[in-house]
């Protein structure tokens, strides 16, 4: 009989499952491979966890001021869904077989694979309901797809345009992206924000 130890929500078992799926992540020499690699675990989720995720961006986007969850919605799911679309686009139609572009900050991209295994443990699921079917891999297809985004495709964690309270967005400015929230995560382990290719907005 297996013994499971629990810590946050994540057993043993589920851990190992992700700690194995990082490495394959970290051990990409390129982009193209690193696309790959993503594609290929993206693709293990079933309808029904795409589901599941999807409710609980619906959840959260609903938790948001009126005013606000009206501006951000689409952005939100873009992040999430359009990024999801593109990817597997891009896997289908060979892209990735011909891409050989290193990756952006390789050290860069080796520290944001250490962080996945402990972020995917650090969030709080008690204030949803129906907690127990959100667990650990619906939280990994978010570090996926970021991995895709940001460390592939070099664009922002969250879209061009997606605005924050106080007004301002997510630029691109010729060759460059700003965004206002960029290094104002850091205490936060476990945010994309740090990994992110977008600069800080002045």
């Amino acid at each position: 009989m297996i013994t499971e130890r629990v810590c946050y929500g994540m057993t043993d078992p589920e851990r190992s499952k992700i700690e194995s799926i990082v490495a394959r992540l970290a051990g990409a020499a390129h982009k193209g491979e690193l696309g790959t690699i993503v594609a290929e675990e993206i693709q293990k989720y079933s309808v029904f966890e795409l589901q599941v995720i999807g409710g609980r961006l619906h959840l959260e986007i609903e938790r948001l001021p009126a005013h606000y969850r009206h501006k951000i919605r689409s952005y939100f799911r873009d992040q999430i869904f359009g990024a999801h679309h593109m990817l597997l686009s891009r896997y289908r139609s060979g892209a990735f077989r011909k891409c050989t572009d290193p990756i952006r900050d390789p050290e860069l991209f080796l520290s944001y694979c250490r962080m996945i295994p402990d972020g995917c443990m650090a969030w709080d699921e008690s204030m949803w309901k129906n907690p127990e079917i959100w667990s650990a891999r619906h939280r990994l297809f978010y570090y996926l797809i970021a991995a895709y985004t940001m460390f592939v495709e070099d664009l922002p964690g969250h879209p061009v345009g997606m605005p924050f309270p106080g007004g301002q967005v997510v630029e691109k400015r010729v060759d460059e992206y700003y965004c206002p929230i960029r290094d104002k995560e850091k205490d936060v382990f476990f945010s994309i924000c740090n990994f992110c290719p977008a600069r800080q907005t002045d």
